[in-house]
């Protein structure tokens, strides 16, 4: 698995002109956009969530200059989950991105819904995109803070 993730102050998701996922964090969430490729599987999935819940990537209220940064569980941050097989290109040999290290739906998708489950079953409120829709979404980044994450 492959995720991009975004610290936002706010982020959307559009299906056919209608909004179908949201999160306004009052400041502080998380954006994940999120490949799947073959060889992932729940155990992965759960990894993968526990990681994106507990990264330290959050100012802390005291501005402390030597860290103490916390996580979205320390601040109860809402994640928008956004399915994203294009993370998984290879553009290594052309400009013509090759997407065989994605896995097929019928894959992603179940692996997609335990990463939200696993996020959700730590204390997370998740929010998702439509699988395999053209989807438009909108974030404010916070920072900007992007990380890419792989299992």
């Amino acid at each position: 698995m492959r995720a991009v993730v975004q610290r936002v102050t706010s982020a959307s998701v559009e299906v056919d002109g209608r909004t179908v996922a949201r999160i306004d964090p009052d400041g502080q969430g998380l954006l994940v956009l999120l490949g799947v490729g073959h060889d992932d599987d729940p155990s992965v999935a759960s990894a993968l969530a526990a990681k994106v819940w507990r990264l330290r990537i959050f100012d802390s209220e005291s501005k402390d200059p030597r860290g103490g940064e916390r996580s979205a569980s320390d601040i109860d941050a809402p994640i928008l989950v956004v399915s994203q097989f294009t993370l998984l290109a290879d553009t290594r040999k052309s400009r013509r991105p090759s997407w065989s290290a994605a896995a097929p739906r019928t894959v992603a998708e179940p692996l997609v819904d335990a990463f939200a489950e696993a996020l959700r079953a730590l204390g997370a409120t998740v929010e998702t995109g439509h699988f395999g829709a053209h989807m438009r979404v909108a974030s404010v980044n916070d920072g900007p803070v992007t990380l890419l994450l792989e299992s």
